[in-house]
């Protein structure tokens, strides 16, 4: 169908997807009304079931105390178990290489500490340099703990460790071939290529299958930050043959404010014993955990990275959501969501202003659901008018304002709505 830039309520008449906005909780304007919703990259909505989920394990600690780890309507000891078949769905995983534990930044650590492990050839990480933040620190860190880096804002002397990849000049984005071109130049001295999936500001999403390859034929291990793709974008984690990723479930995945975060490991890391990790009991074998030995036996497969026992509470407002995902299907969505975005996209190509630009690629397949839009001169005034008017968008340095219309909640009404007001903040 052609889409055209007034004809929202036939697409969402015609959408599969639109009685999937009943399942959530959303922010409501001062009309009572449901506001203009387009933050569910930093925090999604509450999926209305969560509540009933986290009531039934407050219910069972209250009558049940200790033995709800055994006799809950939901056993707590197994509860991270519950997760682990939705989730490796939406990342295109195995179960053995899906695991929920800990937070994003906790988990890449981890990780770290098994993937990357210098040796005096081959000792170099490759990252964006637009990369999240907390991504950079983390690398940073691991860099000075293997003395590769000094104090934190200087690169010690000598061949330099951290290669970081800018666009060209005059691009907002980078180009896979750029990416590819510089693990060949680097070559034998790589020891982990590490980007986000999709990057937090300008929304790209990275030829993960391609890079990949590229950093394995290179020798290095290749991980990505899935904190702004799982949910979002699809994914095939196993069968592109990624070593690892991170992710969190707190944005697309609506797992609420410091939900668990999740990994993935490479099933053909699941019995490789000698990677070093930071133990703990709940990653111990579970036929011999509770005899309390002094020697550390890891579950095979990425259970094997635990340390704790499950946050109960937080996975339980996440399977109400996960639920909802296994409904509604990662093609369907994924299949929507460039619909969204694309109709998004025309009906800002079309106001009349220089004063904005849309830097997201144009790209379906180059992009999840997030146009992130570059204000001119950085004019933050432009994002606090919007914000007057009860839209839900962000604004990130230097001078972007994110803009993301998510296909399991959002409507094309919604989006025609957010332009209309777009127009009027601009006038």
């Amino acid at each position: 169908m052609t889409i055209e830039n007034n004809n929202y309520k036939e697409l969402d008449t015609l959408d599969p997807l639109a009685h999937f906005r009943e399942r959530f909780y959303m922010p409501k304007d001062a009309s009572g009304e449901d506001a203009l919703y387009f933050t569910g990259n930093s925090l999604g909505p509450m999926p209305i079931t969560a509540r009933g989920y986290i009531e039934q394990e407050l219910k069972d600690w209250e009558t049940l105390g200790v033995n709800a780890h055994m006799h809950a309507k939901n056993p707590w000891l197994p509860y991270h178990e519950f997760l682990t078949e939705r989730m490796a769905a939406i990342v295109g995983a195995k179960p053995i290489e899906t695991i929920m534990m800990n937070s994003l930044t906790v988990n890449l650590h981890f990780l770290l500490v098994s993937f990357y492990r210098p040796t005096a050839v081959r000792y170099k990480i490759i990252i964006e340099k637009g990369a999240f933040p907390s991504d950079q620190y983390a690398i940073k860190s691991h860099l000075r703990l293997h003395g590769y880096m000094s104090e934190p804002r200087a690169i010690a002397t000598g061949p330099a460790a951290l290669i970081e990849l800018t666009p060209r000049e005059g691009e907002s984005t980078l180009r896979t071939e750029d990416i590819i071109e510089t693990i060949e130049q680097e070559g034998e001295t790589v020891a982990l290529v590490l980007l986000g999936g999709v990057n937090y500001l300008t929304g790209q999403a990275f030829d993960m299958q391609a890079i990949t390859k590229a950093g394995h034929k290179a020798g290095a291990v290749v991980g990505f930050d899935l904190a702004h793709a799982a949910g979002n974008i699809e994914l095939k984690m196993h069968d592109w043959d990624v070593d690892f990723a991170p992710w969190c479930s707190y944005k697309y995945l609506n797992g609420g404010p410091g939900a668990v975060g999740g990994a993935f490991i490479h099933e053909r890391h699941a019995n490789n014993f000698d990677l070093p990790r930071f133990a703990g009991w709940w990653g111990h074998d579970k036929e011999t955990r509770f005899l309390m030995g002094p020697d550390f036996q890891p579950i095979p497969g990425a259970e094997g990275w635990q340390t704790s026992n499950p946050a109960v509470l937080p996975m339980a407002a996440l399977r109400a959501s996960l639920e909802i995902f296994e409904e509604a299907g990662m093609p369907a969505l994924i299949e929507k969501s460039h619909k969204l975005t694309g109709y998004l996209e025309k009906l800002i190509d079309a106001i009349d202003s220089d004063r904005i630009s849309i830097i997201t690629p144009r790209d379906p397949n180059a992009r999840g659901c997030q146009l992130s839009i570059r204000v001119k001169d950085g004019d933050k005034s432009l994002h606090d008018r919007l914000v007057a008017r009860e839209v839900f968008a962000d604004w990130r340095e230097p001078g972007v304002i994110r803009v993301a219309p998510a296909p399991l909640y959002n409507s094309f009404e919604d989006v025609f709505r957010f332009s209309e007001v777009l127009k009027g903040c601009l006038a």
